[in-house]
């Protein structure tokens, strides 16, 4: 595969994809489902179908997904855990739909996937990650060799004309980013930042571990256009199959001339691409923190300018793009930058991978064009909060991002209209809230993450988090003032102000925004040491009333013995051993117990 020619051949072909196989999606939210179960007990029923191992196909709410092509018949299943796995292959051996396990004939017709655009996930939980024959085949490789027809700075014009901006928060113009590096004499390094840690966000370890030669595809492209012959890819240590899938591919790529020397009979395209795992620190998604830590150094922020495109690992010119934003190239690059311009928005071009987490039906990973309302990705795509429960609000960026209520649900998803609204795009996490969360309690959770993943070296951030936690805990606990509350304020506003990083400057962020749209939960919490939402446990009173008849399950399943009482006499809780678990609440059958 050394010659552009026999890439174009392979991707003419799908017959891999297309003829009779069984799959079952084998990336880490399918593990956890026990999708490795479901494969081994396949393996054991002697089926003639041959059977594959693909990535997640976004769809994590349904896993184990399983799929079977027979007899020209597509079928894609969900939930088909190990003791599922009997009737499915009933239903394969008798060459019928197994209706108990069935979605839908194609993703298009599953709702969940009615109003995604899929760009970057086309082959997540179609293809074997592994298997380069099957990403060329599905037109993978097609983006490297229309970069390789043009001169590296018309590929970087191609890059800015199609309003590509990077996906790891801020937003900044991809294309115009390499023109700055291209600018800088010297040896000029490529870095992909795969360390995501916001709580909730899984998109980088999805495109990692279930499309990693799209990424390496987009990689070489960048390399290509900035004139890089050497790249890292950072990702953390907690993303083992993510990282170990990677380090295949990386091999699979260098036997087929796809990296290394002479790139494709290129002579002088040369590219090595090195993975280095993190500790798992969230501040260094930052770019000098990173570059910090790739260098052996503890993971700090530093001053800029100068800027990594100046001054970056070793001093060298440094360029630094996210999974998604790098795997985005490989598209346009592909498909053409105008043609890319015409999804999304005027300002925002393109799609986003959109993690949907927290108290919604159908949890998961899509990819959805910007511009889509937020009610469209929690209610259309999502399938709307969970049973018995009303929407509240969604967590729109992390740490660095904020809290959106109901009034604001029809607000396109895009840069600029969710940092009016005090949140960002972020990575792309999206964790929704209903009723039974208390927005005190979630900004508290936030500043907690914050606060402990803090640097430690600038004081504003250190030393400002720090103090906005404990006044968010008193809150929580009761004991809060009108003092405290104005006293958050001024020190939400004192470290976005004056933190040294962007992340520091953006951990006020879900304070702020919870603050702006449910001040009066805050208030409640002050005036009347009450949480409305009944989350805050130490403000949570549990009585027995009458509707007791002393069936003993209260007693039962209280963990500190704070319950007492005859069997079929009204029970009584003793406040001062009670710990507000609320386990006797869940328990009680007979709605006996009042939680105030």
């Amino acid at each position: 595969m050394k010659h552009l020619e026999e890439v174009a051949d392979i991707q003419k072909g799908h017959e891999a994809l297309n003829q009779d196989r069984i799959t079952v999606g084998l990336a880490t939210c399918g593990i956890s489902a026990g999708a490795d179960k479901t494969l081994e007990k396949l393996h054991e029923k002697g089926l003639l179908i041959p059977i594959e191992t693909v990535g997640c196909a976004g769809m994590c709410h349904a896993e184990p997904i399983v799929t079977v092509r027979q007899n020209g018949v597509f079928s894609i299943y969900g939930h088909v855990t190990e003791d599922k796995v009997d009737m499915l292959v009933a239903a394969i051996n008798e060459n019928r739909v197994c209706q108990e396990l069935f979605l839908g004939h194609a993703l298009e017709e599953i709702d969940y996937y009615k109003k995604q655009k899929r760009l970057l996930m086309s082959n997540c939980g179609r293809i074997n990650p592994l298997s380069i024959e099957q990403y060329i085949s599905a037109g993978g490789y097609a983006g490297l060799i229309n970069t390789l027809k043009k001169k590296p700075e018309e590929v970087t014009t191609e890059v800015l004309a199609s309003g590509l901006r990077g996906r790891g928060g801020a937003g900044f113009p991809t294309g115009k980013k390499w023109q700055l590096i291209r600018q800088q004499p010297g040896k000029r390094m490529l870095v992909c930042n795969g360390d995501e840690g916001d709580p909730g966000a899984f998109m980088n370890r999805v495109t990692m571990e279930s499309d990693p030669f799209r990424l390496i595809e987009g990689m070489t492209i960048a390399a290509y256009a900035i004139e890089s012959e050497e790249a890292i890819i950072y990702t953390r240590a907690e993303y083992p199959l993510a990282i170990k899938t990677l380090q295949e591919a990386l091999k699979i790529a260098e036997e087929k001339n796809l990296l290394g020397k002479d790139i494709l009979g290129v002579k002088g395209f040369n590219l090595k691409i090195r993975i280095m795992k993190g500790a798992g620190a969230f501040v260094c998604g930052e770019e000098t923190a990173l570059i910090r830590s790739v260098m052996g150094f503890r993971g700090q922020p530093r001053f800029k300018p100068p800027f990594p495109a100046q001054s970056g690992i070793y001093g060298r010119p440094t360029n630094i793009n996210n999974v998604s934003t790098l795997s985005l190239v490989a598209v346009i690059m592909s498909m053409g930058a105008s043609e890319f311009a015409k999804i999304g928005t005027e300002k925002s071009k393109g799609t986003a991978m959109i993690c949907l987490a927290g108290k919604v039906k159908r949890t998961g990973v899509v990819e959805v064009p910007i511009g889509i309302s937020i009610r469209e990705l929690v209610f259309d795509i999502g399938g709307g909060v969970v049973e018995g429960t009303k929407f509240k609000a969604v967590q729109a960026g992390g740490p660095a991002g904020g809290c959106i209520s109901e009034q604001y649900l029809d607000t396109p998803l895009d840069y600029e209209s969710l940092q009016a609204l005090g949140a960002i795009m972020g990575s792309g996490g999206m964790i929704v809230l209903n009723d039974q969360a208390c927005m005190v309690d979630v900004a508290k959770y936030f500043m907690t993450f914050t606060s402990g993943e803090s640097c430690g070296k600038c004081t504003p951030c250190r030393e400002g988090t720090t103090r906005m936690l404990e006044i968010l805990d008193k809150i929580t606990k009761g004991l809060g003032t009108n003092e405290d509350l104005d006293m958050l304020k001024i020190l939400c506003n004192y470290v976005k102000e004056n933190s040294l990083c962007g992340l520091g400057q953006a951990a006020p962020n879900p304070v702020l925004s919870t603050l702006k749209q449910f001040e009066h939960e805050y208030r409640v919490h002050i005036d009347k040491k009450e949480c409305p939402s009944h989350a805050c446990k130490n403000l949570l009173t549990y009585t027995i009333t009458d509707k007791c008849i002393g069936c003993g399950n209260c007693t039962r399943h209280c963990p500190v013995n704070a319950i007492s009482g005859k069997l079929k006499e009204k029970h009584v809780i003793d406040h001062d051993k009670c710990v507000r678990c609320g386990a006797c609440f869940e328990a009680c059958a007979f709605d006996a117990i009042e939680r105030k």
